[in-house]
């Protein structure tokens, strides 16, 4: 679990980008810059996934996700609830704009009616997104499909691991949408997908003409009773996922999702994108 860690941290420069661009992401952003690294090149994104900030305020959320030195996010439903109308959705957007936040995409939006449907396309729509992560059950893919044409607004399907009924993997859903509109695709948790005895590279690689989005989190076990962990202190090759990433030219966003330490996630949070900034300042 330890050893990904500590070659990592071995193949780093003096300091700079090991132990010290952990504490000081903006090292290696700098460092990143000098370089001119193939991260910077191929233009990847960084960003939050809110249920990581769920016990906050938007505005803390909000906040929390600058200070991590990222601009991106996806809102959960506590931090924007799917039944808001007009008026709160338009001011929230204007809330992410005045702090410098591209407030890209929604979820998970769990869709089990038609009604839960409409619902979701209706709020991404006054939102002015571009994205819904979300997880339908099965019989409702026809009526989705319908509702990503005329909405011209992307689904990526969130599997979720060992256990789930619906999405377990990111195979589960592509075989269900791989003939659909290509405005289907995917969000592929890697954690999730870890815990399922899957390879988070072998499956954004195979999968990767419908992956419009990812969720990065380590876990503690390839086990279904794995655990958020932070990231490389866990069981996943991320320095192979990221290189695995950088070279297929992914275009999305890489949004964390810390699941643990609900009420005090910042640290993990910094020591996370710390880490997955050192390792994409070495590719």
């Amino acid at each position: 679990m330890k050893a990904n860690r500590r070659n990592f941290l071995k193949r780093t420069s003096a300091g700079v980008l090991g132990v010290g661009a952990l504490t000081f992401p903006g090292l290696v952003h700098a460092a990143a810059t000098e370089k001119k690294t193939n991260v910077l090149k191929s233009d990847m994104k960084l960003g939050v996934a809110s249920y990581t900030l769920r016990e906050f305020t938007r505005e803390k959320a909000l906040d929390m996700t600058l200070r991590c030195g990222l601009k991106r996010i996806t809102f959960k439903s506590m931090h924007l609830p799917l039944d808001s109308g007009a008026h709160t959705i338009k001011s929230a957007v204007g809330e992410c704009k005045e702090k410098g936040v591209d407030f890209y995409g929604a979820g998970v939006i769990y869709m089990k009616s038609k009604e839960e449907v409409d619902q979701a396309f209706e709020y991404a729509k006054m939102a002015e997104l571009d994205m819904i992560v979300g997880v339908p059950t099965h019989d409702l893919l026809d009526y989705v499909e319908e509702k990503v044409k005329a909405y011209d607004i992307k689904l990526a399907i969130h599997n979720h691991g060992p256990g789930d009924k619906i999405f377990p993997s990111a195979e589960s859903a592509y075989v269900k949408i791989k003939d659909r509109d290509k405005r289907m695709g995917l969000c592929v948790d890697i954690g999730h997908t870890q815990r399922i005895k899957r390879d988070p590279s072998q499956d954004v690689t195979e999968f990767f003409d419908r992956v419009f989005d990812i969720h990065l989190k380590d876990v503690t076990a390839a086990e279904h009773d794995g655990k958020t962990c932070i990231i490389g202190r866990g069981v996943i090759d991320f320095p192979a996922f990221l290189k695995t990433v950088s070279k297929l030219d992914y275009k999305g966003t890489l949004a964390l999702e810390y699941e643990a330490e609900g009420d005090d996630p910042l640290p993990g949070m910094m020591e996370s994108i710390g880490y997955v900034k050192g390792i994409l300042a070495t590719l």
